[in-house]
């Protein structure tokens, strides 16, 4: 539940929760069961928003420069004359880095995103690489995963389905309402009789959407044998009712137990932190957020102004010595295009670097051979790797490979 994301388009707290109760509602009443998944809303998790942060002082501004939805804003201000930042909130600009930390907090493998999202995935790909060059191979690269058939829906209007356009159509909305706004959907002017086309149609796509493949077929060919709009939207009003219709009592059930959402979605926070909370603290291990108090500094000794058999002594005195630091791998990418890795002792010293790959899953299949084989054990990969200078290259790696098998 992105609601960290609506705060971008809107800045009307009761919308905003409302919204909120009313999708998380929607989800569990169309069959979402929270026993097979994770459901959770994104403010519930105090992680993604400082896992953002992180991300941000990895993105290049170059690349959010392109996002299309700040791109728009820009064309949008330019067509009118008005200043280019007009209306353009640091938070519409900064939109793709907050998706990124909700898909990389979790090192989602495939993302199921609407063709209009799939640049939002390339761009969590490029901040995940580019932090995993800095600080080592912690995050998973992201694969966009698109359903042709439902890429993007269109709303009443024509445009992208959106309750920024408020061009919607609530599925638990009453019959009588329903009925409104199914007949309010934008066509063209051909008459009853006349063919029509079910391209750029929305509201064959909105009916594709409910319908089997039959269904669609036969509308479409209603289509080319001139159907008239009225006609049309009656059988998707009708198509509509009959799927939705069994599932709006538990809806409506739903919305007058907010209780009973708010608990599914605690329920589904706290599973979520169960991964994201380790995660995070390792991923404030790599970029230097650690305790101060370092094997050099003589971690849990006791304060000079602590009094023997106080309680700050004593908690002092208890304090776990530091995890030592451990050798490294880091993914980067080669100026030609190619993925690259290096493997480096906890002095930053250079012990293995890696030849260019074709894609960061086969840099990283290789890194993970390393960690789990060792080097001598993986001579399949000796004529991609180079070894640190000195005699004991070979040595210096097996033993780095072998303290990092030790810590996981």
């Amino acid at each position: 539940m992105a609601d960290y994301h609506a705060l971008i388009k809107t800045d009307d707290p009761a919308r905003i929760h409302r919204s909120t109760l009313e999708l998380a509602a929607t989800w569990l009443a169309c069959g979402l069961d929270p026993e097979r998944v994770t459901f959770y809303r994104q403010s519930d998790i105090a992680e993604i928003p400082e896992l953002t942060w992180l991300l941000t002082c990895v993105c290049g501004k170059g690349l959010l420069n392109r996002a299309h939805a700040y791109k728009a804003a820009l064309d949008k201000n330019a067509a009118s004359g008005s200043d280019p930042d007009e209306g353009v909130t640091a938070g519409l600009f900064m939109y793709p880095v907050l998706m990124a930390a909700d898909i990389l907090l979790f090192n989602a493998h495939q993302v199921p995103v609407g063709r209009d999202q799939v640049q939002h995935i390339e761009m969590a790909r490029d901040i995940a690489a580019s932090f995993n060059h800095h600080y080592g191979a912690h995050f998973t690269l992201p694969e966009a995963v698109v359903d042709a058939q439902v890429a993007t829906l269109p709303g009443l209007d024509g445009r992208k389905m959106s309750k920024s356009y408020d061009n919607t159509i609530p599925l638990f909305a009453p019959p009588e309402q329903l009925k409104k706004l199914i007949f309010g959907i934008v066509t063209d002017s051909l008459a009853p009789g006349q063919p029509k086309q079910t391209e750029g149609s929305a509201l064959f796509q909105i009916y594709q959407a409910f319908a089997s493949a039959d269904e669609s077929a036969a509308l479409a060919c209603a289509y080319a044998q001139g159907i008239g709009w009225a006609e049309a939207k009656q059988m998707l009003l009708e198509r509509i009712e009959r799927e939705l219709a069994p599932l709006r009592a538990r809806y409506l059930e739903l919305m007058a137990q907010p209780h009973e959402v708010q608990a599914q979605l605690q329920a589904g926070a706290a599973k979520a932190r169960r991964s994201a909370t380790p995660f995070a603290q390792r991923l404030r291990q790599a970029v230097g957020l650690r305790p101060l108090a370092g094997a050099e500094a003589g971690a849990g000794s006791v304060p000079a102004d602590a009094a023997p058999g106080t309680k700050a002594a004593a908690l002092a005195g208890s304090a776990p010595a530091p995890k030592p630091a451990l050798p490294t791998f880091k993914q980067y990418r080669e100026p030609d295009g190619q993925f690259a890795f290096k493997l480096t002792d906890a002095r930053g010293h250079l012990l293995l670097q890696s030849q260019g790959f074709a894609t960061p899953q086969q840099a990283a299949l290789a890194i993970a051979r390393l960690k789990a084989a060792g080097y001598a054990a993986s001579p399949e990969l000796h004529p991609l790797l180079r070894l640190g200078e000195g005699a004991t290259g070979a040595e210096a790696a097996e033993a780095a490979l072998e303290a990092l098998r030790a810590a996981s």
